[in-house]
């Protein structure tokens, strides 16, 4: 494993440098960056367990837990924090519903679900460690990815809905903070507008007498979190883990991304090579969580942030974060008081946040100029997100077999991207997608 060398004078950054991944500040200049990370990191993380029902605590613990991992497994060669994936936000939501009945609240099945993505993702990631991340781009291109990302945040419309309808005030205000907080703040606090809107949302919320501390007054100061298995027997989870696949597209998407925008920052073409090695840390940490009872994981772009701001991208500033996460995962009571935000504030801010996934899909089109005068392009994004937004679902009769609208979105926007694109070649009909359209000067101009 890499060890770390002192940058500089240990205690701050010369103008135009960077601080390497094997390098780090003093140990107190250190700590302090791990706590940004923590910081950065906790808005996203917490809020996750809260809309899939799943114990803040655990989710904390694997949070932690998988960020040391995956440090590990990249030998400190690569800077991220392993924090709650949003993708896994719709499949767990309909997971828990379908399969909450009697006295099962379903989470077996979710948890299920996100075993068999970690699974998955760590496989590929030994593919790609082999073969290398190009087979990865011509599967998934531009416009297939964005529009995977945005059907899994347009399909949890109805979802938001439904909290906010519940305090619609509340909603109103929280939503309205969060994007007034977007827009006043620069730079970090800009950059966790969701989180100081959940904190100003339950500050308000606690003036309407909207909070209930029971279950706060009742929770220990320390102990351990607590801890729930997958279930792979009740009838219909296999089904049901068919929800969970294009959660995977979303996670190769982000660490392929993350991957390449830390070379970029630290302009080390080097560190692409660790590719392969940040899809197998995510996939076990996914798996990990999943296996006793916590959220999905993904490496997170809010402590890309923090490396940007500070300069600093030094893997120790990460183990202070992991640590850290795993200190405050140790406490119940401050577990039950993230799970007591009412309805009426998750619903203000998954109105923003669901969309903003959503949007997130979008900048990928735009960012990489998707050509959508191309009608094999039109009807990959048309189909697939009228389906999740839809809510479209395939059942067999009589045989608990069914497919969610996010399954079938996927699946059609991959059916008709390369099956539209190979008939399209073969006609030489001009329907198909051809590479990005180049920009032509700084306004951008017509494809070639």
């Amino acid at each position: 494993m890499a060890l770390w060398k002192i940058h500089g004078n240990g205690r701050t950054v010369e103008p135009g440098a960077v601080v390497r991944p094997d390098e780090r500040l003093n140990w107190p200049a250190t700590i302090a960056i791990g706590v940004q990370h923590v910081v950065a990191m906790f808005g996203a993380t917490f809020l996750v367990p809260i809309l899939t029902g799943f114990p803040v605590p655990t989710t904390l613990l694997f949070s932690g837990v998988g960020t040391i991992l995956f440090l590990l497994i990249t030998r400190n060669k690569l800077p991220s924090y392993l924090g709650s994936s949003f993708a896994f936000i719709a499949p767990v939501t309909a997971a828990t519903a379908a399969h909450a009945v009697g006295g099962s609240d379903g989470r077996g099945a979710a948890l299920a679900g996100i075993v068999a993505v970690g699974v998955l993702l760590a496989l590929i990631g030994v593919v790609v460690h082999t073969a290398g991340v190009k087979w990865v781009d011509r599967f998934l291109p531009p416009v297939l990815a964005g529009t995977i990302v945005a059907l899994i945040g347009f399909n949890l419309a109805g979802a938001a809905y439904g909290n906010f309808a519940k305090a619609p005030i509340t909603a109103t205000f929280t939503l309205a903070i969060a994007i007034l907080f977007a827009v006043l703040f620069r730079g970090f606090l800009g950059r966790i507008s969701i989180f100081l809107g959940v904190i100003a949302g339950y500050i308000f919320a606690a003036f309407r007498g909207e909070l209930d501390f029971a279950a706060v007054d009742k929770a220990a100061w320390v102990g351990l979190p607590t801890f729930h298995l997958p279930d792979f027997g009740t009838p219909g989870v296999w089904s049901g883990i068919a929800m969970f696949l294009p959660v995977v597209l979303v996670l190769i998407a982000e660490n392929v991304g993350h991957v390449r925008g830390v070379a970029t920052m630290v302009e080390d073409p080097e560190i692409n090579r660790q590719t392969g090695k940040a899809l197998i840390a995510d996939g076990i940490s996914t798996t990990l969580a999943g296996a006793f009872g916590g959220s999905g994981t993904t490496t997170y772009g809010e402590n890309i942030g923090v490396m940007a701001s500070t300069r600093v991208y030094s893997t120790a500033a990460y183990w202070v974060a992991g640590i850290a996460a795993i200190l405050l995962s140790l406490s119940p009571k401050f577990g039950a008081i993230v799970n007591s935000v009412p309805p009426g504030v998750l619903g203000g801010i998954t109105t923003g946040l669901y969309g903003l996934i959503g949007v997130i899909g979008i900048k990928i089109w735009v960012d990489n100029r998707v050509d959508f005068s191309r009608p094999v392009n039109q009807y990959t994004a048309a189909v697939a997100l009228i389906i999740a937004v839809g809510g479209f679902s395939i059942a067999i009769q009589d045989s608990g077999f069914v497919l969610g609208g996010i399954v079938i979105a996927t699946v059609a926007a991959i059916v008709i991207y390369h099956g539209g694109n190979a008939i399209a070649r073969l006609r030489r009909s001009g329907a198909d997608d051809p590479r990005p359209i180049e920009p032509v000067g700084p306004l951008g101009g017509d494809p070639a």
